[in-house]
């Protein structure tokens, strides 16, 4: 684990570098009707999650999971304004756009005692690439989600080590695939059983905007390129009107595949 990506290596993939149109929060910052009604429930769920999952000592037993996208940030400065004892971790995979990493920076250094990032073993990213290539995911599912493994699941692991709950951005119109995402689930990996905390289940795209925009909330600059959802930067794109939100992950795959497994439901 480390406090700074300071010396971190620099990714082998540009980030976009078409000038922006329109900001996203000018574009997208359209709420619901009720989006009072669903912030109240979010925050509500929030201070649950912190009451719950804080031992008498202190000692507190839950973290977000922050990937730097919209629905993170947001999150994360909700936590914040409540003034919420819940750290965040952030996966820095080695991969990750120039402007992913300077908004992890600025988040490190405007809070850093609750963000805690972690990054893939050197030794195992070294070895896939000199077995495979810098370029292997595009060669198959297997190549792809085995870096996926080694750069995202086996940090996670780590991040949760210990964690009772964790906090997530998923949102149920991100995808098919997260359309029936509960606010509140519980995970079991082997005998270790965990809570997953949802809170912005019902959140549309324009109420996450709406919060940043009025919040003034710093956000990834890719946004407001088309990136609605920002990954590593040789598995993300930019997408075109009418497509799914998540139709820039991993796109010459089938649509079936995109998940890296962070928030792939085990079978029983």
């Amino acid at each position: 684990m480390t406090t700074s990506v300071a010396t971190a290596a620099t990714s082998a993939w540009p980030g976009a570098s078409a000038a922006p149109v329109i900001k996203a929060t000018e574009l997208n910052a359209k709420p619901s009707a009720n989006f009072a009604t669903k912030l109240a429930t979010t925050e509500e769920l929030l201070r649950q999650a912190a009451i719950i999952f804080t031992a008498s000592d202190g000692t507190v037993q839950v973290v977000q999971a922050n990937s730097l996208g919209a629905e993170d940030v947001v999150v994360s400065h909700i936590i914040h304004r409540l003034g919420l004892n819940i750290p965040a971790f952030v996966l820095e995979t080695g991969a990750l756009h120039p402007e992913t990493l300077a908004l992890l920076e600025r988040s490190i250094q405007a809070t850093p005692e609750a963000v805690r990032v972690y990054q893939p073993q050197a030794e195992a990213v070294v070895q896939f690439v000199e077995r495979n290539g810098a370029e292997a995911m595009y060669r198959s599912i297997e190549l792809r989600k085995a870096c996926c493994n080694i750069r995202k699941m086996e940090p996670l692991a780590r991040a949760l080590a210990g964690q009772r709950a964790w906090i997530t951005g998923l949102r149920r119109e991100q995808s098919g695939a997260r359309a029936d995402v509960p606010a509140t689930e519980t995970e079991r990996t082997g005998d270790v059983e965990r809570t997953k905390f949802n809170p912005l289940v019902d959140w549309t795209w324009g109420d996450v905007w709406h919060y940043i925009a009025t919040h003034h909330v710093d956000y990834n600059p890719l946004h407001d390129q088309f990136f609605p959802s920002i990954g590593c930067a040789p598995c993300t794109r930019a997408i075109s009107l009418g497509e799914d939100f998540r139709s820039g992950r991993w796109w010459w795959e089938d649509e079936a595949a995109k998940e890296c497994g962070l928030h792939v439901k085990k079978p029983a």
